[in-house]
């Protein structure tokens, strides 16, 4: 084998390896969604999931109940409309609630049912992407009806304040490790012990319960390369796509360059045995 041999296959090589991480790849072209229930007075919703001047569903979860959310599931980047329809009736009945979505490449969405029975609604939130490093991020979501405001506290610190139904905080950054958070409302109160690992974010949804409150701790995504991917959604099928902010070029890159030096000494060996080296 010659050298311009050698060097001729590390073309072929890298297309190789970019035909292997084509599924990969698709991740730029990846977002994900979580479904879930905090409407108390709702019913348990079956949710579908309509991309864009399609009216086949191609995702549907069954018998979403109050307090219930999802693992998050991996769509096509895109437009989507989702229907709520009570668990059980017909997938051609007028939905419940409906909503639409724009999934960005490498984003994450928490899609619920929110409100009292007059007024349901659905809402949908952005999840950060990139944790703090050695920190975790935190963020409130005020979805009791009992409690017209609430404020939560981890220790001396306010996480939220005075927050009305529907409404949420930006991230924090706090101290991690097991924290007693702490929700107090107009005349109601609750302290959960919640574990917030570092390098983890987390939604912190404050709930109704039999004669109180109650904090629900959601793990968003676990820093910029680990999305939490679940099966409780279906349809889409495939793999579960590689983390945003993570690429094969380097292992590539490498692969090539040592492919290229191992070629190149194997033909100076071959030389050497064949004492067709010229010694200077």
């Amino acid at each position: 084998m010659k050298l311009r041999t050698a060097v001729a296959l590390v073309p072929l090589l890298l297309v190789f390896g970019l035909l292997v991480y084509a599924p990969s790849a698709a991740a730029q072209d990846t977002g994900w969604i979580r479904w879930g229930n905090w409407a108390p007075s709702a019913p348990a919703f079956d949710i579908y999931l309509y991309s864009f001047g399609d009216l086949k569903a191609q995702t549907v979860i069954k018998h979403v109940r109050y307090g219930d959310v999802s693992s998050y599931m991996a769509v096509p980047t895109g437009q989507y409309t989702i229907g709520m329809r009570d668990s059980g009736a017909a997938a051609t009945a007028p939905p419940t609630l409906s909503a639409s979505v724009q999934v960005a490449p490498g984003a994450a969405y928490t899609i619920v049912s929110m409100g009292s029975a007059s007024h349901l609604g659905v809402q949908v939130l952005k999840e950060a992407m990139n944790s703090a490093a050695g920190q975790a991020l935190v963020r409130v979501v005020q979805e009791s009806l009992q409690q017209h405001s609430i404020t939560v506290t981890d220790g001396n610190r306010t996480l939220g304040a005075h927050l009305l139904l529907g409404s949420y905080t930006g991230y924090l950054s706090v101290s991690p490790g097991q924290q007693a958070v702490r929700v107090a409302g107009n005349s109601e109160s609750a302290t959960e012990q919640v574990s917030l690992p570092a390098n983890t974010i987390h939604t912190l949804v404050v709930l109704d319960e039999s004669g109180g409150l109650r904090i629900d701790s959601l793990e968003d995504a676990a820093g910029s390369q680990t999305v939490p991917i679940g099966a409780a959604a279906t349809g889409f099928g495939g793999t579960a796509p590689r983390a945003p902010g993570s690429s094969p070029m380097p292992w590539l890159v490498s692969l090539a360059g040592g492919s290229l030096l191992a070629a190149a000494g194997v033909i100076r060996l071959r030389r050497i045995r064949g004492g067709t080296v010229r010694l200077p």
